[in-house]
């Protein structure tokens, strides 16, 4: 996500890094590419325009004048006023007094509302709170049934229609009294998708935000709609009044235009965004930890939230207590693999890490070669994994043949392994490790994520 607009900000800021002190010409001219960067961002003209024009007024100010580092400080500007375009502080679902918080999802067909549901549901259950989602879809063929499957996942109860129910606004009115019954603190209400110009289903939205009363009103677009998404809100709000704005299919977006736009011109905070298909693929929207991912300066904290989430914690300590004590085995390893694969892919969080070269921002790494790694672990016995010293030829293609590789991808990992053990080992004894020992692919080992030291996997 934000990749085209990323690569372009890298481009302007390198280019002003060489240039000292800046003239009022030299601005202009970062300012210019700025605003042709955000048009092709696909940023609605009216955020693009006020954007540039706070970043101008403030960057040819004293605050650059009278700086020691002009370019820094545009930068730091252009973070700034980014931050502020996105919504400022993050936004939050009001929670309600008095029990249940009830929130309704609406938006265009094809949006993602059904998934996004669930996958509310399930951010919300994780922070310690009851949930009944509510399948009021009634228009889709197998909405309400979908639901029901993705609910089952999560362990999360959903009201339904009755046999031969097709108003959504009866099965609304019962939300409240089936929260109460099942002591359910937050109603998740999925209603079917609809044009915003169609009179009619835009006519049941209202009748069907009457009955709920809602706490919170939410707008489900997607967020690879662009500059529509500006007219979709716009229309939405009208009719029931908008208390925030979830987008999905975030990750499918190089560009980002509609999360640039959206909070400018309509005044809706975005409060989620769905960075993936899996229901677990799902994010509060931090305004400055997202404008720091489009200036090229990671995201530390999300990275650090997805690890809190992903690595159980004593396992973590069992772990830091072999690799001081170089004792860290192929086990050890592949447990440690397995931890990092629940945070997402690979590529995403070498994104997250700040200070990382383009290249590897825009690696492409091949996840298929860590199901192989894993593989090639798992055919191996206990004990080889424990000492992978007593792994002879025959051995080796006994693993390669269970694990479906050749004996180079099997020598390959071993080697790695040795040389990382060696790494560790030597500091955990306060040495540097030695002259000559290759130093591992940061690619490979994920920098200084809880697996670093450890080997990444072999060339195929």
């Amino acid at each position: 996500m934000f990749d085209a607009l990323a690569e372009r900000f890298e481009g302007i800021f390198t280019r002003l890094r060489s240039r000292g002190r800046l003239s009022e010409r030299d601005v202009e001219e970062v300012t210019r590419e700025i605003r042709l960067a955000l048009l092709e961002a696909d940023v609605h003209v009216r955020v693009t325009r006020e954007l540039v024009r706070r970043v101008r007024e403030r960057a040819t100010g004293a605050e650059v004048r009278q700086s020691l580092t002009p370019a820094q400080q545009v930068v730091k500007i252009v973070h700034e006023e980014l931050v502020a375009t996105l919504g400022g502080a993050t936004g939050r679902l009001v929670m309600s007094d008095r029990p249940p918080t009830v929130v309704m999802l609406c938006g265009l067909q094809g949006s993602g509302k059904t998934t996004c549901a669930a996958k509310l549901a399930r951010h919300l259950r994780r922070e310690g709170l009851a949930v009944l989602l509510v399948a009021a879809d009634l228009q889709r063929p197998a909405a309400v049934e979908q639901l029901r499957v993705l609910a089952g996942r999560i362990d999360v109860p959903v009201l339904g229609p009755e046999p031969g129910e097709a108003d959504p606004v009866a099965l609304c009115a019962r939300a409240r009294e089936e929260a109460a019954r099942r002591a359910a603190t937050v109603v998740i209400v999925d209603t079917a998708g609809r044009l915003q110009v169609d009179d009619a289903l835009m006519e049941e939205l209202r009748a069907v935000h009457a009955v709920l009363d809602p706490t919170d009103t939410v707008l489900v677009v997607d967020a690879m709609t662009g500059q529509e998404a500006v007219n979709v809100a716009a229309a939405f709000d009208a009719s029931v009044h908008l208390d925030g704005i979830i987008l999905t299919k975030i990750d499918g977006d190089a560009r980002g235009g509609a999360a640039l736009s959206v909070k400018e011109v309509i005044g809706r905070p975005i409060l989620f965004v769905g960075v993936g298909e899996k229901l677990e693929d799902f994010e509060p929207f931090h305004p400055d930890r997202m404008a720091s991912r489009i200036l090229g300066m990671g995201d530390v904290l999300t990275l650090i939230e997805k690890a809190e989430a992903a690595f159980d914690a004593e396992e973590a300590k069992a772990a830091e207590a072999k690799l001081r004590e170089g004792q860290f085995t192929l086990e050890d390893f592949l447990a440690q693999m397995r931890q990092v694969r629940k945070m997402g892919p690979l590529t995403n969080l070498l994104k997250l890490l700040p200070g990382m070269p383009k290249e590897l921002r825009q690696a492409e790494i091949d996840e298929g070669s860590l199901a192989r790694v894993e593989a090639i672990i798992c055919s191996m016995t206990p004990a080889e994994r424990r000492n992978p010293a007593v792994i002879d030829g025959s051995r080796r293609l006994r693993i390669a043949r269970g694990a479906g590789v050749t004996t180079s991808e099997v020598n390959a990992l071993l080697k790695q392994f040795k040389l990382a053990s060696q790494m560790m080992r030597s500091m955990s004894q306060g040495r540097r490790p030695r002259p000559g020992v290759p130093r591992l692919d940061p690619a490979a080992t994920l920098g200084d994520l809880p697996t670093a030291g450890v080997p990444g996997p072999p060339p195929r």
